[in-house]
């Protein structure tokens, strides 16, 4: 199986159509008044592969011309590996005619299901953690990456119930998926903010059970939050700017892991392509600071620095 080459260990964003012009066009064209700290271009794209299984069209001659210039993530949304009939064939065949035209440096999924081969919903659905759903996983990203011959990455999920049974934590679930089929994690850090909240969990415990070694991307999104009689629920719609808690547990994470590829994650009320070049130089300016006191690159006894 060939590994990739990893992304850049820099920020990047999702690729959108309303933005399409203005990403092969530089900082001074696309954007009237930069804001202090903007970064100029982003360091790559993510892009939503079902997008694009349209055999041509304008969207695909965007696509090419922007390969051109910048590194590609393909993030997927379809495959659902946890569906008990397993990945679909067609799903995963068009998956990769598309990486084979666009030769994406990573491609990730959902540690999620969407329905099966007759009924699909329009979500990522979570999973029990279990060993009878390990093994389901196991399977269905073997087939994946045997098919792809490339790895991929295991996005953790956002989730707003518990399971009467679970065998293993998140981390202990997403670690034993890498061991066995050399996937690697795709940490959505939104989604661990949502989950520990929903479900009254420690965020920053969930944060340091992740081994930063296995991490080949982040995600930072924001999220809606509702207030109801029983407490607080947080919606993961990728809506708003990240939330300053999100901003923490990545600060905190950096401090133990050093510089990764980190993608600016905004996929309904997209804003104007300056706001996605802002958050991604937030984002730049917590790496730099968080790299001269991590024990990645110096010694540092006091993680504290690192927690909001």
């Amino acid at each position: 199986m060939n590994l990739p080459s990893d992304l850049p260990p820099l920020p990047g964003i999702g690729l959108k159509p309303q933005h399409y012009a203005q990403v092969l066009q530089p900082m001074s064209a696309s954007i009237s008044t930069p804001a202090p700290g903007l970064l100029p271009v982003p360091a790559w794209l993510e892009v939503h592969p079902q997008n694009y299984f349209g055999a041509g069209g304008p969207p695909h001659r965007w696509l090419s011309a922007i390969a051109e210039s910048f590194p590609l993530s393909f993030h997927s949304v379809g495959l659902s590996l946890g569906s008990s009939g397993g990945v679909d064939a067609g799903e995963l065949e068009q998956l990769v005619a598309l990486c084979q035209r666009y030769e994406p440096v990573s491609v990730s999924d959902h540690l999620s299901w969407s329905g099966s081969a007759n009924n699909r919903y329009p979500d990522l659905l979570p999973v029990p953690y279990t060993d009878e759903a390990l093994g389901h996983f196991v399977a269905q990203i073997g087939r994946v990456q045997d098919r792809l011959q490339r790895r991929i990455l295991i996005e953790n999920p956002s989730r707003y119930l518990a399971f009467a049974r679970d065998d293993m934590s998140e981390a202990q679930f997403l670690h034993l998926l890498c061991d066995l089929t050399g996937c690697g994690i795709l940490l959505d850090i939104n989604n661990i903010e949502v989950s520990a909240t929903n479900l009254g969990l420690d965020a920053q415990a969930m944060i340091d059970s992740i081994d930063p070694s296995l991490v080949g991307e982040i995600h930072l999104a924001g999220h809606t939050r509702e207030e109801h009689a029983h407490g607080v629920l947080l919606i993961d719609d990728h809506g708003s700017a990240v939330s300053e808690i999100t901003w923490a547990l990545f600060a905190r994470f950096i401090w133990r892991a050093g510089r990764k590829p980190v993608l600016i994650e905004w996929d309904t009320n997209v804003p104007d392509y300056g706001v996605l070049l802002a958050e991604a130089a937030k984002a730049e300016a917590i790496m730099r600071e968080q790299a001269s006191f991590s024990p990645v690159n110096a010694l540092s006894p006091d993680p504290s620095h690192a927690c909001a």
